[in-house]
This record gives structure tokens, C-alpha cells and sequence, in this order.
């Protein structure tokens, strides 16, 4: 094109320039001329690019990328660019991907379609080939790609696992309660691919009283304030990753507190005595229990009689100063000023009888676990007046999780029954009849649930007694939420705790061998010089059927039982009675479960998650 372009305006001006000598009239032309080689020269330039795009006017080809690692499933894209500079051509480029014919040397390795799409098939490596016939004959390029894994593996797309999860945008605010947000999901793959997985998430809101969010990432203000959205992703191996944005609701008003209950409602000490009293909120219309003991005024009526500690790390900690009757008060106010009261009556009495029941004990300290469903058996021992000064009251005592959202415990043992909270008025425990009390479970919530027990039977007076506090934690260490995935134990524990003063001289501890048969696991009991202590854990493959044994003779004095929360049964898998409890030398344990759809509690001999058991010697 170009070329006929310059030989058209050649002999135009060929021969204007012969009519121009025929008239006499070339004077002055060769400036012409000049000028007029410039404007042919431009208008050359601009048509020479368009010479020789045709594929068949392509010098070289390449391909990219050079080479590309694909997990079984992922795909990737090709692209091919040819380049022309043949002759007085100028150099350039164009994309041919479209043009070339895609091939691959090993289609059982991987695929590639007619517009360069790789699709990865089986681990192992292919030559990726783009050819074309050319301005100098056939041409070709060549990439190398290279599939790791095989198939099912962890992604949304049956490929590598999903290591981290990014939430977009990384927050977000909106004007006031009814308003939405859209949240996507965009997960990274162990080989740095990356997937839409908005619709494969979980996605849960910290706080559905600020704001709740739908399967499909949307969130929808509910009240002012902020919220953690979070995007949980579940691989097939069972390993999750997780991503969070914040939600904020700027305008609006925060869930109201609409009720509060002290525990214990009534107390009774001795002068220069102290009990503690905490205090749970309720929440609006939701009926959400947060435990709110720091966050309320408190006040007593006699400061004479008692004093209390108010907006610090012991409020709610009450001190008895002389003979009378206070009424301690917690008042909590709302942002909106509204404000929520409840009342506690303290007595106290100068130079009273000492209670039998002093104290309560409850262990293990401080637990943490990762899925919804598991759980934590916690063992109440009290410390009494009169002899036996140390006692297991696990079924006894009323247990109290501050958040049941986060973790339910029950107080629905053998022979305590009437202390279940979900069918009396006493402070809320959940739990389900037929569960070992103390037994503490994860709902699937983040967070930490402060963990009571209370007693209000054991001293005739009424005074009641309230235990050391330990908290229940639900947080996966990697995916920093708790996974709402009931788990498949890989092994199991048995944690054994030792109570008394152990006078004994021939020693006193508790033996258990390992799943395989091996001797002495677990040996627990100060005065056992060997490895132990007074708390013993042994692991052990789940379903092992395993019995713990005290090494007193049997009906010896200096042996006080086993705890009721030791779960220890029969070979027919009944429970041990209460007498069988404080004389039998071994302890075969047994684990109870609950079915989360029908409700039926069932207990099976052997180990299943993390179990406690306590045995007391004197």
C-alpha cells in the first residue's frame, strides 16, 4: 500500500514538474520539491506501520509467560506477540494470540484451548507450543508449565488449599441501623493463585446487635457501633483460613441493657470477711448476657456495715466492716441515659460460727479450644469447716458460664438435677439432663466466657459461697476466630488432679497406664517420686477405654473418692453411685455425648476429647 502510495505521488509530480519546464515555469521548484519530499515522506510514515501486519508479514514470535507452576485444576493464560521487522520495515509489535495454533506436548499434563487457555490435569510438566506461518516460513514459540498436587485438593476450584482469605473492602461505615454493605471474599491459594470465595465463606458478624451479615457477604446495620466482619473458609482437609474487615455504624443507637441480675442475690459474712458479687446485663429484645461487673456503678447502702469496690479490677468485691444488714447496689447506665438497677442483701454478723463451707476450688484454670462442640470438664472441691476439710461438690454446686453463647455448662449431674438452669430460676448454666455437671461446651462463638461455681446449700445460714473464677475460651490459633464446625477428635486427654492434705504414709497417687499397655502414663501425687506432680495429663487415641487406680488398699481411710465429674462407670457403662464413688479403687472412664440435632445424651466407655477427673486423699 505504502509503496503504491509513493509511486502515485512520484509521477503526479513528475509530470506537473515536465509541464511546468514546457511553460518556462520551473523556476523556483527545487524549494517546491523540497517541500513536497517532506509532505510524501510523512504521509509514507504513516502508512508504513499498517505495511506487512497481516500474520503472514510476522518475523518472530514469543510466548509468556516463559513458564507458569499450576496446582491440579487452576488455569492460566497464554498470550503470544508477534514482531515485524523484515527489510526497511520499522520494528514493531502485535498480539497473536488469537492468530497462532496452541498446542501442548503432554495433554495428560496439561491442556490448552485455541484462545491460549492452560488448564492444569495432573502433576508433572508440558511444553506449551504457539505456531504461524510467517513472513519467513512457519514460525513457533515455546513455554514450559509445570502442575503440582493432584486432584480434590483444598481451593473453591478443587485445587491447592486456600492459605489466606483478604475481605474487601477492609472496612467499611454506613450511616445508620438499616443500612447495607456489601463484603466479597477473595481467597490466595498455597501456590499464590487467587479465587473469588464470597459465596464459599462463612460469614459471621462479631456483634448482630450492631450488625448482622447474609451468606452472600451482605451486612446490614442493626445499631451504632462497631462489628468485626469475618470470612471463614473450610478446605477438604478440614484447615480454615479466615479474613476480617470492620463494620460501622455511625449513627443509631447502641443495644440497650434492659435488665440486670447480681449473683449471689443474698450473702452473709463475718466481720472483715469479703465475698465477691458480679452482675450480668441483658441486652434489648435479643436477651444477649454480657457480664457487666466492671462496667457498673456500685454502691452499698450502709458503709458501716459494708463497703464495695466499684470501676476498677476488683469491683464488685465487698468487704463486711461491722454487725448489720447493707443492700449492695449495681446501677448501670445506658448511652441514652436510661438507667438499669438491681439490688443484693449482705448481712453481717461479728463473732458468728464459722460456716462449714468456706471455700470452692474449681479447675482446670484457664481453657482454650478451637471448634464448636468441644468442651472442657471443670471439677468444683470445697473446703469445709469440719472433717473431711476438703470435699468434691461438683454435683453440687449450680455452674455458671457469664456468656452461654460462648460456652454452656451444665449443672444437670447425678443427683442434682434440681439445679439445672434451664429449668429452675437459678443463674443460667444451660446444659442438657444427663450431662456430667461441670461440663463446660463451646457454641461456636468467639470469645471468652467467665466460668463460676456457686454454692447456696451447704451452710444452713444461707450464706453463699461463690468460687475462684476461670475462663472458657473459643478461638482457633490460626484462623484467630472459633471454627462453627464441630471437629473429628485425632486424640484425646485425660487430665487428673490430686485434692487433700495426702497424710498417708505409704504415699498417695493415682496410676494409669498408656493406650498401648504401658505402665504409669499418668502418676499423679506429691509424695510419688517419679515424674507427676499434683496435676497429671496423659494423651491418648480416642476410643481407648482407660482406668485410673488409687494405690491405697482398698476401704483405707485416707482415700476420700473420686470426683463426680470423673465420669468413672461400670463395665455396663452405668455410673459409679455416690458411695461406689468414695470407695472404689479404680475409675474406669467414660465420656458423655450429646447428639446436636435430637438432644438424647448418650455416655460411652473410653475417651473422647479433653476429660478431667480428681480422686482426694486425706
Amino acid at each position: 500500500m505504502a509503496t503504491d502510495l509513493l509511486t502515485l505521488l512520484w509521477i503526479t509530480f513528475s509530470y506537473s514538474n515536465q509541464e511546468r519546464v514546457q511553460d518556462g515555469l520551473l523556476r523556483g521548484d527545487l524549494r517546491m520539491f523540497t517541500r513536497f519530499c517532506v509532505l510524501t515522506a510523512a504521509l509514507a510514515a504513516s502508512a508504513l506501520p499498517f505495511v506487512g501486519c497481516s500474520a503472514t508479514q510476522v518475523d518472530t514470535i514469543t510466548v509468556s509467560p516463559a513458564t507458569q507452576t499450576l496446582a491440579v485444576g487452576q488455569t492460566a493464560q497464554f498470550s503470544a506477540t508477534g514482531t515485524i521487522g523484515h527489510g526497511k520495515h520499522p520494528s514493531s509489535s502485535t498480539d497473536v494470540t488469537s492468530v497462532v495454533a496452541w498446542s501442548s506436548s503432554a495433554p495428560a499434563v496439561a491442556t490448552i484451548s485455541p484462545s491460549g487457555l492452560a488448564t492444569a490435569v495432573s502433576a508433572g510438566t508440558a511444553t506449551i507450543t504457539a505456531s504461524m506461518k510467517g513472513f519467513t516460513g512457519n514460525l513457533s514459540a515455546t513455554a514450559v508449565i509445570t502442575v503440582t498436587g493432584s486432584s480434590g485438593g483444598g481451593g473453591a476450584t478443587g485445587s491447592a488449599d486456600i492459605t489466606a482469605v483478604s475481605v474487601i473492602p477492609g472496612s467499611q461505615a454506613v450511616a445508620s441501623p438499616g443500612q447495607t454493605s456489601s463484603f466479597i471474599a477473595i481467597g490466595t491459594t498455597s501456590t499464590g493463585a487467587t479465587e473469588a470465595l464470597t459465596n464459599q465463606v462463612a460469614w459471621t458478624s462479631s456483634s448482630n446487635q450492631i450488625a448482622t451479615i447474609n451468606s452472600a457477604g451482605v451486612a446490614t446495620a442493626t445499631s451504632q457501633g462497631t462489628a468485626t466482619i469475618t470470612a471463614l473458609f473450610t478446605n477438604p482437609d478440614k484447615s480454615v483460613a479466615s479474613g476480617t474487615a470492620t463494620f460501622q455504624v455511625v449513627g443509631g443507637n447502641t443495644e440497650q441493657v434492659t435488665a440486670l441480675a447480681i449473683y449471689p442475690g443474698t450473702q452473709s459474712l463475718t466481720q472483715a470477711q469479703q465475698t465477691q458479687f458480679f452482675v450480668l446485663g441483658t441486652q434489648g429484645s435479643s436477651g444477649l448476657q454480657v457480664d457487666e461487673t466492671s462496667n457498673v456503678q456500685w454502691s452499698s447502702s450502709d458503709a458501716n456495715v459494708a463497703t464495695i469496690s466499684s470501676g476498677n479490677s476488683t469491683a464488685g468485691l465487698a468487704t463486711a466492716v461491722g454487725a448489720g444488714s447493707a443492700t449492695i447496689t449495681a446501677k448501670f447506665t445506658n448511652p441514652d441515659k436510661s438507667v438499669v438497677v438491681a439490688t443484693a442483701t449482705l448481712t453481717v454478723s461479728i463473732g458468728a460460727a464459722q460456716e462449714p463451707l468456706l471455700s470452692i476450688q474449681i479447675v482446670p484454670g484457664s481453657v482454650t479450644v478451637s471448634n464448636k462442640g468441644m468442651t472442657a470438664q471443670y471439677l468444683a472441691f470445697g473446703t469445709f469447716s469440719t472433717s473431711p476439710t476438703i470435699r468434691d461438690i461438683t454435683n453440687s454446686v449450680t455452674w455458671v458460664s457469664t456468656l452461654p453463647e460462648v460456652a454452656s455448662i451444665s449443672s444437670c449431674g447425678s443427683g442434682s438435677a434440681s439445679n439445672c438452669g434451664s429449668t429452675t430460676t437459678n443463674p443460667p448454666s444451660g446444659g442438657i439432663p444427663g450431662e456430667y455437671a461441670g461440663l463446660a461446651t463451646s457454641q461456636g462463638y468467639t470469645g471468652d466466657s467467665v466460668i463460676y461455681a456457686i454454692d447456696t446449700n451447704s451452710n444452713s445460714d444461707g450464706t453463699v459461697v461463690l468460687s475462684n473464677p476461670q475462663t472458657f475460651t473459643c478461638k482457633d490459633a490460626d484462623a484467630k476466630v472459633c471454627i462453627p464446625e464441630v471437629p473429628t477428635p485425632q486424640f484425646a486427654t485425660i487430665t487428673v488432679y490430686i485434692e487433700g492434705a495426702q497424710t498417708a504414709a505409704s504415699g498417695e497417687y493415682v496410676t494409669a497406664p498408656s493406650d498401648t499397655g504401658t505402665p504409669n502414663l499418668i502418676h499423679c501425687g506429691k509424695e510419688y517420686t517419679g515424674d507427676g506432680g499434683q496435676v497429671c495429663t496423659g494423651t491418648y487415641a480416642v476410643g481407648s477405654q482407660i482406668t485410673l487406680t488409687e494405690n491405697l488398699p482398698a476401704g483405707d481411710s485416707h482415700f476420700g473418692g473420686w470426683s463426680t465429674g470423673s465420669g468413672c462407670v461400670h463395665s455396663d457403662d452405668t455410673p459409679l453411685s455416690a458411695a461406689e464413688l468414695a470407695t472404689s479403687q479404680t475409675c474406669t472412664v467414660s465420656t458423655v455425648s450429646v447428639d446436636s440435632t435430637t438432644g438424647v445424651v448418650t455416655r460411652q466407655k473410653g475417651v473422647w476429647g479433653n476429660l478431667s477427673a480428681g480422686a482426694i486423699f486425706y
